[in-house]
C-alpha cells in the first residue's frame, strides 16, 4: 500500500510540475514575442516627421525628441539596451510612419539622414551666397564665409577673394543639414571640377581663355542679356573685341564700378558720364582686358552660351528701343552711333535721365 500509494503521489507531482513548466514556458514565450514586437513592431504613428538631432545629443535625449512621434518609449529603451546603442549621429532624419524601434536605432546609429537640398543663382558675392546657404543649413554666415575666403584653400585651387564666387556654379545641390563649411566648400570644388569638364575646358582654350575668364565673360554676358537667344551672339562681341585688343566698354561693368567706389546701390538705367569716369579696374571703359573679378555669379546656361558663341564679325550692340531686352548689332563704329542715338532718343521720351 505505501509504495502505491508513494508512486500515485509522485505521478501527481510530476502532472503539476509539468503544468507549471509548460506554463512558464508559455509566458516566457509571450514575454520574448511582447519583447520582440516592442523592439521590431511598429511604433512610429504619425505618416511623417523631419527630426533635427544636434551634435552632442544623448540617447534619452533623443528619446525624449521621440515621444510626440511614437506610440511607446518603452520598446525604444529596452531596444537601446539589447543594441548597445550610446550615442546618434547628429543630422536631419526622415521618420516615416510604422518604422519600428530597431529600424529607428539603426537610422540613427548610422547616420542615414534626409538630405537638404541647397539652391542658389544670380547671387553677387559671397556674402549673400553665404548668407542664403545659412537659411538651410546648421551653419552660420559668419563661419560660411570665412570657408569661403580661406586665402589658403582659394590659392591652392587657383581662385581669389575676387573670384572666389566663381567656384559656386548655380544649381540644386543634396547636402546634410550639419555638413560643416569646409565639407561645404570641398563638395563645392568637387562640383566645380564636375561641372567643368574636358569639354568645357577644351572649347575655353579654343577661345583662348582660362575656365575663370569665361566665368567674368559670361557674367557681364548675362548682366547685358536675359535672352539666351542673344547671349552667344553678344558673347560673341566681347570675344571679337578681346582678340583685336579694344577695350569692351561694357555698361554693366560701369555700374559695377560705380557702385563698389561709392557704395551707391540705387537703380542705374542710363549710364552717364560720370559712370564712366570712375577709376576702377572693373571700369571696362578705362581698363583693356577682361575685369579682375565677375560682377556677378553666372549661370550655367550663360557660360556654355560664352563656350558656344556663334562667330560673326560684330564689334559693338546697342539696346533696341523697339523691341525691349533685345539689342541692335554694328559692325563698325558709325552704325553703331546710329543705333546707339536712337536708344538715347528713346530714354529721352521716356524721361529716364538717370
Amino acid at each position: 500500500m505505501s509504495v502505491g500509494y508513494l508512486t500515485q503521489n509522485t505521478y501527481q507531482n510530476y502532472n503539476e510540475l509539468r503544468k507549471i513548466f509548460f506554463l512558464l514556458v508559455f509566458i516566457a514565450a509571450l514575454a520574448v514575442a511582447g519583447g520582440g514586437y516592442l523592439i521590431f513592431g511598429p511604433n512610429v504613428q504619425i505618416s511623417r516627421h523631419v527630426l533635427t538631432v544636434p551634435p552632442g545629443t544623448t540617447v534619452q535625449a533623443l528619446r525624449d525628441s521621440l515621444q510626440p512621434y511614437v506610440r511607446q518609449t518603452l520598446g525604444f529603451d529596452i531596444a537601446t539596451r539589447l543594441k548597445k546603442f550610446r550615442r546618434p549621429k547628429p543630422g536631419r532624419y526622415l521618420i516615416r510612419g510604422g518604422m519600428s524601434n530597431n529600424e529607428l536605432i539603426n537610422m540613427f546609429r548610422s547616420g542615414r539622414q534626409k538630405p537638404v537640398r541647397i539652391t542658389f543663382n544670380n547671387i553677387g558675392d559671397l556674402a549673400h551666397l553665404a548668407g542664403k546657404l545659412s537659411h538651410d543649413l546648421a551653419a552660420d554666415s559668419a563661419s560660411l564665409l570665412r570657408a569661403m575666403t580661406d586665402t589658403v584653400f582659394l590659392q591652392k585651387h587657383g581662385f581669389n577673394r575676387q573670384t572666389a564666387i566663381l567656384m559656386y556654379v548655380p544649381n540644386t545641390y543634396k547636402v546634410y543639414y550639419f555638413i560643416s563649411p569646409e565639407g561645404l566648400r570641398k563638395r563645392m570644388w568637387k562640383e566645380y571640377q564636375r561641372f567643368w569638364n574636358d569639354t568645357r575646358r577644351a572649347r575655353a582654350r579654343k577661345l583662348g581663355l582660362s575656365p575663370v575668364q569665361v566665368a567674368i565673360l559670361a557674367s557681364i554676358v548675362q548682366k547685358e542679356s536675359n535672352d539666351t537667344g542673344e547671349q552667344g551672339r553678344i558673347a560673341r562681341v566681347y570675344l571679337n573685341r578681346l582678340k583685336k585688343d579694344m577695350r569692351l566698354q561694357a555698361d554693366p561693368t560701369v555700374v559695377y564700378a560705380y557702385r563698389l567706389a561709392t557704395g551707391d546701390t540705387t537703380v542705374i538705367r542710363r549710364v552717364l558720364n560720370k559712370h564712366l569716369a570712375v577709376d576702377n579696374p572693373f571700369n571696362t571703359y578705362k581698363y583693356k582686358g577682361l575685369p579682375p573679378g565677375p560682377i556677378t555669379m553666372p549661370d550655367r546656361a550663360t557660360i556654355d552660351a560664352v563656350l558656344n558663341a556663334p562667330q560673326h564679325s560684330y564689334l559693338y550692340f546697342s539696346a533696341d528701343p523697339k523691341h525691349p531686352g533685345r539689342h541692335l548689332f554694328a559692325r563698325t563704329w558709325a552704325e553703331h552711333l546710329r543705333n546707339a542715338q536712337r536708344y538715347r532718343k528713346h530714354l529721352n521720351k521716356n524721361k529716364i535721365f538717370h
